[in-house]
Protein backbone atom coordinates (compact mmCIF):
# COMPACT_ATOMS: atom_id res chain seq x y z
CA UNK A 1 0.00 0.00 0.00
CA UNK A 2 1.47 3.13 -0.74
CA UNK A 3 1.69 5.78 2.14
CA UNK A 4 -0.50 8.75 1.93
CA UNK A 5 1.81 11.48 0.84
CA UNK A 6 2.53 9.36 -2.61
CA UNK A 7 3.21 11.47 -5.82
CA UNK A 8 2.83 10.48 -8.88
CA UNK A 9 4.60 11.63 -11.66
CA UNK A 10 2.31 10.76 -15.47
CA UNK A 11 4.00 10.66 -18.61
CA UNK A 12 2.70 8.86 -21.72
CA UNK A 13 4.46 5.14 -22.86
CA UNK A 14 3.48 1.60 -23.99
CA UNK A 15 2.64 -1.48 -21.61
CA UNK A 16 6.18 -2.60 -21.51
CA UNK A 17 7.76 0.53 -19.90
CA UNK A 18 4.54 0.68 -17.51
CA UNK A 19 5.66 -3.11 -16.15
CA UNK A 20 9.21 -1.54 -15.64
CA UNK A 21 7.93 1.34 -13.74
CA UNK A 22 11.86 2.31 -13.71
CA UNK A 23 12.02 6.20 -12.93
CA UNK A 24 15.81 6.05 -14.04
CA UNK A 25 14.45 5.33 -17.40
CA UNK A 26 12.40 8.21 -17.79
CA UNK A 27 13.46 12.04 -18.60
CA UNK A 28 12.11 12.57 -15.14
CA UNK A 29 14.97 10.74 -13.35
CA UNK A 30 16.21 14.10 -11.55
CA UNK A 31 13.14 15.05 -10.11
CA UNK A 32 12.74 11.51 -9.16
CA UNK A 33 15.86 12.06 -7.19
CA UNK A 34 14.98 14.94 -5.79
CA UNK A 35 11.38 13.30 -4.15
CA UNK A 36 13.47 10.83 -2.89
CA UNK A 37 16.41 13.07 -1.04
CA UNK A 38 13.14 15.58 0.02
CA UNK A 39 11.82 12.01 2.17
CA UNK A 40 8.41 12.25 -0.51
CA UNK A 41 8.08 9.08 -2.50
CA UNK A 42 7.51 9.55 -5.83
CA UNK A 43 6.45 6.86 -8.44
CA UNK A 44 5.87 6.43 -12.36
CA UNK A 45 2.35 6.46 -13.81
CA UNK A 46 3.28 5.36 -17.19
CA UNK A 47 -0.05 6.40 -19.02
CA UNK A 48 -1.75 5.05 -22.51
CA UNK A 49 -5.67 5.03 -23.25
CA UNK A 50 -4.95 1.80 -23.48
CA UNK A 51 -4.31 0.90 -19.87
CA UNK A 52 -6.50 3.88 -18.42
CA UNK A 53 -8.58 1.90 -15.72
CA UNK A 54 -5.32 0.58 -14.95
CA UNK A 55 -3.72 3.63 -14.27
CA UNK A 56 -6.69 5.71 -13.16
CA UNK A 57 -6.57 3.29 -9.97
CA UNK A 58 -3.03 3.95 -9.15
CA UNK A 59 -3.88 7.70 -8.84
CA UNK A 60 -6.36 7.16 -6.77
CA UNK A 61 -4.12 5.61 -4.26
CA UNK A 62 -2.33 8.81 -4.81
CA UNK A 63 -1.72 12.36 -2.95
CA UNK A 64 -0.50 13.93 -6.11
CA UNK A 65 -0.41 13.96 -9.76
CA UNK A 66 2.10 15.78 -11.74
CA UNK A 67 1.19 15.31 -15.32
CA UNK A 68 2.70 15.62 -18.64
CA UNK A 69 0.91 14.72 -21.91
CA UNK A 70 0.86 17.08 -25.07
CA UNK A 71 -2.90 17.41 -26.46
CA UNK A 72 -2.13 15.25 -29.08
CA UNK A 73 0.23 12.25 -28.55
CA UNK A 74 0.95 9.78 -30.88
CA UNK A 75 -1.99 9.96 -33.32
CA UNK A 76 -4.44 10.55 -29.99
CA UNK A 77 -6.01 12.95 -27.89
CA UNK A 78 -6.57 13.95 -24.43
CA UNK A 79 -9.67 13.65 -23.63
CA UNK A 80 -9.57 10.28 -22.00
CA UNK A 81 -6.80 11.75 -20.07
CA UNK A 82 -8.45 14.92 -18.98
CA UNK A 83 -11.84 12.93 -18.16
CA UNK A 84 -9.57 10.62 -15.84
CA UNK A 85 -7.89 13.45 -14.25
CA UNK A 86 -11.13 15.05 -13.31
CA UNK A 87 -12.85 12.41 -11.57
CA UNK A 88 -9.64 11.63 -10.03
CA UNK A 89 -9.47 15.25 -8.29
CA UNK A 90 -13.12 15.15 -7.71
CA UNK A 91 -11.97 11.83 -5.31
CA UNK A 92 -9.90 14.34 -3.70
CA UNK A 93 -6.44 13.83 -5.74
CA UNK A 94 -4.76 17.00 -6.02
CA UNK A 95 -3.83 17.16 -9.97
CA UNK A 96 -1.82 19.26 -11.78
CA UNK A 97 -1.64 20.92 -14.18
CA UNK A 98 -5.50 20.10 -14.20
CA UNK A 99 -7.41 20.45 -17.21
CA UNK A 100 -9.63 23.45 -16.28
CA UNK A 101 -6.25 25.28 -15.54
CA UNK A 102 -4.76 24.00 -19.50
CA UNK A 103 -7.95 25.41 -20.80
CA UNK A 104 -8.11 28.55 -19.18
CA UNK A 105 -3.83 29.43 -19.66
CA UNK A 106 -2.59 26.79 -22.14
CA UNK A 107 -4.29 27.32 -25.44
CA UNK A 108 -3.93 29.84 -27.90
CA UNK A 109 -7.43 31.69 -26.61
CA UNK A 110 -5.37 33.11 -24.14
CA UNK A 111 -3.79 35.63 -26.46
CA UNK A 112 -7.01 36.98 -27.23
CA UNK A 113 -8.22 37.38 -23.54
CA UNK A 114 -4.87 38.90 -22.54
CA UNK A 115 -4.54 41.65 -25.75
CA UNK A 116 -4.99 44.55 -24.18
CA UNK A 117 -2.47 43.93 -20.68
CA UNK A 118 1.02 44.79 -20.68
CA UNK A 119 2.41 41.79 -22.35
CA UNK A 120 -0.38 41.75 -25.36
CA UNK A 121 -0.33 42.57 -28.63
CA UNK A 122 -2.84 42.57 -31.64
CA UNK A 123 -4.85 39.48 -31.38
CA UNK A 124 -8.23 38.53 -33.07
CA UNK A 125 -10.54 35.82 -32.59
CA UNK A 126 -11.39 33.97 -36.17
CA UNK A 127 -14.73 31.87 -35.85
CA UNK A 128 -15.30 30.75 -39.76
CA UNK A 129 -13.37 30.52 -42.83
CA UNK A 130 -15.85 33.18 -44.05
CA UNK A 131 -14.45 35.73 -41.69
CA UNK A 132 -10.58 34.79 -42.47
CA UNK A 133 -11.29 35.16 -46.08
CA UNK A 134 -12.63 38.72 -45.62
CA UNK A 135 -10.59 39.71 -42.74
CA UNK A 136 -7.39 38.43 -43.34
CA UNK A 137 -6.42 40.04 -46.81
CA UNK A 138 -7.18 43.36 -45.36
CA UNK A 139 -4.72 42.58 -42.08
CA UNK A 140 -1.58 41.77 -44.54
CA UNK A 141 -1.89 44.91 -45.78
CA UNK A 142 -0.33 46.01 -42.18
CA UNK A 143 2.59 43.32 -42.45
CA UNK A 144 2.43 39.55 -41.95
CA UNK A 145 0.16 37.04 -39.50
CA UNK A 146 0.53 34.33 -37.60
CA UNK A 147 -2.36 32.17 -37.64
CA UNK A 148 -2.42 29.71 -34.42
CA UNK A 149 -4.58 26.59 -33.61
CA UNK A 150 -6.70 26.74 -30.67
CA UNK A 151 -4.86 23.66 -28.88
CA UNK A 152 -1.30 22.15 -30.28
CA UNK A 153 2.50 21.65 -29.57
CA UNK A 154 6.08 21.60 -30.91
CA UNK A 155 4.56 24.43 -34.12
CA UNK A 156 1.69 21.84 -35.24
CA UNK A 157 -0.79 24.59 -36.07
CA UNK A 158 0.79 27.89 -36.46
CA UNK A 159 1.52 29.61 -40.09
CA UNK A 160 3.54 32.63 -40.71
CA UNK A 161 1.56 34.12 -43.50
CA UNK A 162 2.59 37.55 -45.28
CA UNK A 163 1.99 39.11 -48.96
CA UNK A 164 4.41 37.91 -51.35
CA UNK A 165 3.96 41.01 -52.92
CA UNK A 166 2.06 43.93 -50.64
CA UNK A 167 0.78 46.15 -53.48
CA UNK A 168 -1.70 43.41 -54.46
CA UNK A 169 -4.50 42.51 -51.61
CA UNK A 170 -5.20 39.59 -53.42
CA UNK A 171 -1.80 38.09 -54.98
CA UNK A 172 0.33 35.19 -53.90
CA UNK A 173 1.45 34.69 -50.42
CA UNK A 174 3.93 33.37 -48.59
CA UNK A 175 3.42 30.73 -46.28
CA UNK A 176 5.59 28.99 -43.58
CA UNK A 177 4.33 26.13 -41.10
CA UNK A 178 6.10 26.34 -37.55
CA UNK A 179 6.06 22.72 -37.26
CA UNK A 180 9.42 21.14 -37.50
CA UNK A 181 11.27 20.53 -41.10
CA UNK A 182 8.56 22.60 -42.78
CA UNK A 183 9.63 24.65 -45.35
CA UNK A 184 8.08 28.71 -46.72
CA UNK A 185 5.73 28.02 -50.01
CA UNK A 186 3.75 30.15 -51.89
CA UNK A 187 0.06 29.74 -52.02
CA UNK A 188 -3.10 32.20 -53.45
CA UNK A 189 -5.62 32.78 -50.73
CA UNK A 190 -8.22 29.98 -52.05
CA UNK A 191 -5.36 27.34 -51.64
CA UNK A 192 -4.59 28.79 -47.55
CA UNK A 193 -8.12 28.56 -47.03
CA UNK A 194 -8.23 24.88 -47.65
CA UNK A 195 -5.31 24.31 -46.13
CA UNK A 196 -6.24 25.97 -42.43
CA UNK A 197 -10.31 24.95 -43.45
CA UNK A 198 -9.39 21.65 -40.56
CA UNK A 199 -9.02 24.18 -37.65
CA UNK A 200 -12.47 25.44 -37.91
CA UNK A 201 -13.64 21.86 -37.25
CA UNK A 202 -15.22 21.42 -33.53
CA UNK A 203 -12.89 18.54 -32.97
CA UNK A 204 -10.08 20.81 -33.48
CA UNK A 205 -11.50 24.23 -31.53
CA UNK A 206 -13.70 25.48 -34.34
CA UNK A 207 -11.83 28.78 -34.57
CA UNK A 208 -8.04 30.67 -35.01
CA UNK A 209 -6.14 32.91 -33.27
CA UNK A 210 -4.72 35.69 -35.43
CA UNK A 211 -1.95 37.57 -34.15
CA UNK A 212 0.60 40.39 -35.35
CA UNK A 213 4.10 39.53 -36.39
CA UNK A 214 6.53 40.84 -33.99
CA UNK A 215 9.59 41.64 -36.19
CA UNK A 216 11.68 41.31 -33.30
CA UNK A 217 11.85 37.22 -33.52
CA UNK A 218 15.15 37.39 -34.76
CA UNK A 219 16.53 38.74 -31.19
CA UNK A 220 15.48 35.07 -30.17
CA UNK A 221 12.53 33.93 -27.75
CA UNK A 222 12.48 34.00 -23.88
CA UNK A 223 10.81 31.13 -22.23
CA UNK A 224 10.01 31.95 -18.23
CA UNK A 225 9.33 28.70 -16.15
CA UNK A 226 7.20 28.87 -13.22
CA UNK A 227 6.25 27.18 -10.07
CA UNK A 228 2.97 28.37 -9.18
CA UNK A 229 3.40 32.47 -9.11
CA UNK A 230 7.77 32.09 -8.83
CA UNK A 231 9.58 31.88 -11.55
CA UNK A 232 12.23 28.96 -11.36
CA UNK A 233 14.48 29.43 -14.72
CA UNK A 234 14.49 30.47 -18.08
CA UNK A 235 14.92 28.76 -21.27
CA UNK A 236 16.57 31.20 -24.31
CA UNK A 237 16.06 30.30 -27.99
CA UNK A 238 17.62 32.36 -30.64
CA UNK A 239 16.70 30.59 -33.60
CA UNK A 240 13.07 29.19 -33.73
CA UNK A 241 10.57 27.85 -35.82
CA UNK A 242 9.37 30.86 -37.70
CA UNK A 243 12.53 32.66 -37.61
CA UNK A 244 12.84 34.23 -41.09
CA UNK A 245 15.46 33.59 -43.52
CA UNK A 246 18.17 36.09 -45.36
CA UNK A 247 16.99 37.89 -48.31
CA UNK A 248 16.87 34.87 -51.05
CA UNK A 249 18.32 32.11 -48.61
CA UNK A 250 15.83 29.49 -46.75
CA UNK A 251 14.84 30.05 -43.24
CA UNK A 252 18.15 28.13 -40.81
CA UNK A 253 16.77 25.47 -38.83
CA UNK A 254 16.09 26.37 -34.89
CA UNK A 255 18.55 25.94 -32.94
CA UNK A 256 18.81 24.65 -29.12
CA UNK A 257 17.18 26.55 -26.33
CA UNK A 258 19.74 27.53 -23.71
CA UNK A 259 18.66 26.92 -20.29
CA UNK A 260 19.33 29.28 -17.64
CA UNK A 261 18.59 29.90 -13.35
CA UNK A 262 15.98 32.02 -12.17
CA UNK A 263 18.54 34.55 -11.05
CA UNK A 264 19.71 35.10 -14.56
CA UNK A 265 20.65 39.33 -14.46
CA UNK A 266 19.59 39.81 -18.31
CA UNK A 267 16.20 38.74 -17.53
CA UNK A 268 15.38 40.24 -14.07
CA UNK A 269 13.11 42.73 -14.95
CA UNK A 270 11.15 40.16 -16.14
CA UNK A 271 11.04 37.93 -13.29
CA UNK A 272 9.79 41.05 -11.54
CA UNK A 273 7.30 41.77 -13.60
CA UNK A 274 5.84 38.10 -13.85
CA UNK A 275 6.20 37.74 -9.95
CA UNK A 276 5.05 41.29 -8.96
CA UNK A 277 2.33 42.20 -11.50
CA UNK A 278 1.84 39.97 -14.80
CA UNK A 279 0.79 36.28 -12.96
CA UNK A 280 -1.76 37.78 -10.94
CA UNK A 281 -2.83 39.88 -13.88
CA UNK A 282 -3.28 36.80 -16.29
CA UNK A 283 -4.46 34.40 -13.01
CA UNK A 284 -7.44 37.45 -12.58
CA UNK A 285 -8.03 37.85 -16.39
CA UNK A 286 -8.67 34.09 -17.31
CA UNK A 287 -10.45 33.44 -13.99
CA UNK A 288 -8.17 31.05 -12.42
CA UNK A 289 -8.23 30.21 -8.67
CA UNK A 290 -4.50 30.77 -7.47
CA UNK A 291 -4.48 27.29 -5.95
CA UNK A 292 -4.81 26.12 -9.15
CA UNK A 293 -2.28 27.95 -10.71
CA UNK A 294 -0.11 25.02 -12.05
CA UNK A 295 2.58 23.60 -10.21
CA UNK A 296 4.73 23.46 -13.63
CA UNK A 297 4.13 25.78 -16.42
CA UNK A 298 6.19 28.36 -18.76
CA UNK A 299 5.47 31.37 -21.00
CA UNK A 300 7.09 31.99 -24.17
CA UNK A 301 7.66 35.63 -24.80
CA UNK A 302 9.07 37.78 -27.45
CA UNK A 303 10.72 40.82 -28.04
CA UNK A 304 8.25 43.80 -28.98
CA UNK A 305 8.95 47.46 -29.67
CA UNK A 306 10.88 49.18 -27.00
CA UNK A 307 9.49 52.00 -25.40
CA UNK A 308 10.62 55.89 -25.58
CA UNK A 309 12.66 55.36 -22.97
CA UNK A 310 15.02 52.15 -24.77
CA UNK A 311 13.05 49.49 -21.98
CA UNK A 312 12.08 45.95 -22.95
CA UNK A 313 9.31 44.99 -24.13
CA UNK A 314 7.85 41.61 -23.69
CA UNK A 315 5.12 40.10 -26.20
CA UNK A 316 3.21 36.81 -25.00
CA UNK A 317 3.84 34.27 -27.69
CA UNK A 318 1.98 30.52 -25.43
CA UNK A 319 1.63 29.61 -22.68
CA UNK A 320 2.67 25.77 -22.27
CA UNK A 321 0.90 23.64 -19.73
CA UNK A 322 0.10 20.28 -21.14
CA UNK A 323 3.64 19.01 -20.91
CA UNK A 324 6.56 21.41 -19.65
CA UNK A 325 9.78 19.09 -20.61
CA UNK A 326 12.83 19.79 -20.88
CA UNK A 327 12.98 22.31 -17.56
CA UNK A 328 15.93 23.97 -16.50
CA UNK A 329 17.53 22.44 -13.59
CA UNK A 330 16.96 25.23 -11.13
CA UNK A 331 12.84 24.76 -11.25
CA UNK A 332 13.51 21.30 -9.55
CA UNK A 333 13.88 22.16 -6.08
CA UNK A 334 11.52 24.81 -6.11
CA UNK A 335 8.88 22.59 -7.87
CA UNK A 336 9.96 19.74 -5.08
CA UNK A 337 8.76 22.55 -2.18
CA UNK A 338 6.04 23.34 -4.25
CA UNK A 339 4.70 20.11 -4.21
CA UNK A 340 5.02 19.10 -0.89
CA UNK A 341 3.55 22.05 0.72
CA UNK A 342 0.32 21.24 -1.17
CA UNK A 343 0.21 17.73 0.59
CA UNK A 344 -2.18 16.62 3.06
CA UNK A 345 0.24 16.36 6.39
CA UNK A 346 0.41 12.66 7.13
Amino acid sequence: MLPRSTVALLYPGDRALRERRDPAESRFAALFEAFAHAGTPAVPAIYHDDFADEVEAQLRACALVLVWCNPVEGGRRRDRLDAMLRRAADAGVIVSAHPDAILKLGTKDVLFDTRDLPFGSEVHRIDTLDQLEAQLPVRLQGGARVLKQHRGHSGIGVWRVELADRSRSAGLLRVRHAQRGSEEETMDLPSLLARLAPYFEAANGGHLIDQAWQPRLVDGMVRAYLVEDRVAGFGHQEINALHPGAPGQPAPQPGPRLYYAQALPSFRGLQALLETRWVEMLRERVGLPRERLPLLWDCDFLFGERGPDGAERYVLCEINVSSVSPFPPSAIETLVAAVRARLPAN
